[in-house]
Order: C-alpha cells, then structure tokens, then sequence
C-alpha cells in the first residue's frame, strides 16, 4: 500500500476529473473507489464525496469539497516522458480545455498545473558542460509544450 497519497480538492467535478485523468493515462490506470456523502453532510446525502483513483500505479484522493479553494502553481504533477509521442499525448490532452503555459507548464481544465516533461531534458540539463546545460535551459524558456529535436539541437550546437 502507498504511504502517501496525493489529495486533490474540487468543488464539485472529483468525479468527472478522476474520469478525464484516468482516460489520459490508461493502460494501468482506474477508478478504485467512489465514497458519497451521507446524512452527516456537510453536502447533499447521495452526491460524491471522494474519488480514489490510480494513475500509472500512482494513487490519488479527489474530494468535493466545495468552492472554497483552488489549486494554484504552488504544486503541480510531473510526468517523465520517454518519446516526443508521449510528450504530446500528455500535452494535448491535459491541455484540452485549460491553459498552455511556459516551459512545460500547463493547467488543465480543473485548474491542476502539470509539468510535462522529456527525460532528455533533465540529462541535459545536468550536463557538466554549463555551456551545453545553458544552452538548453534558454531554449526550453522559449517554448510552451516542449519540442525534444529543439532541445537537442540546442544542446549540440552549444560550445
């Protein structure tokens, strides 16, 4: 069992959003558990109350909590990418219906900031050349969705 499980507060979509996550990740990913609210409230008795789900072996808690708070950059999920494919699917559809940012960043349509990004990025970046490792942090400011090929090439044309 995970001894640490990422909580994550909604107004009212815990339910749709576990749903959307899960169809974004897929193979190993599910709804484990739907807990609703009962007489003892605070909520409507019967509405869903928390969401268990897992993505890619990765639990998380989604709660309906009310209009009271609301995810913000301060924390945000990371997902390691091994290909440019991967890196697109993730972009495309976590971006869907939210904001593309800087350098990896986005917001999905819950508010959620996610950081997609190349494996590649981070060998190069601890590159003990620090021209190399500049050279590519200055291109990855450059960019929203991150581009591999860009980043390599930025990273061997760095002398």
């Amino acid at each position: 069992m995970q001894k640490i499980t990422t909580f994550l507060w909604f107004d009212d979509q815990a339910e749709e959003a576990a749903q959307h996550y899960v169809s974004v990740f897929g193979n190993g990913s599910r709804i484990v558990e739907v807990q609703h609210y009962t007489e003892a409230g605070p909520r409507e008795p019967g509405t869903v109350m928390t969401v268990t789900f897992e993505l890619a072996g990765q639990r998380f808690t989604a709660l309906n909590g009310g209009p009271e708070f609301h995810f913000t950059e301060a924390v945000s999920l990371q997902i390691d990418c091994d290909t440019q494919e991967e890196v697109d699917h993730y972009w495309y559809r976590l971006s869907d219906g939210g904001e593309e940012v800087q350098c990896g960043w986005l917001k999905d349509r819950y508010g959620l900031s996610w950081q997609v990004v190349p494996r590649q990025l981070l060998d190069f970046s601890n590159d003990p050349d620090p021209a190399k490792a500049k050279a590519v942090f200055a291109a990855m400011l450059r960019m929203r969705k991150l581009d591999i090929k860009e980043l390599e090439e930025a990273y061997d044309a760095a002398t």
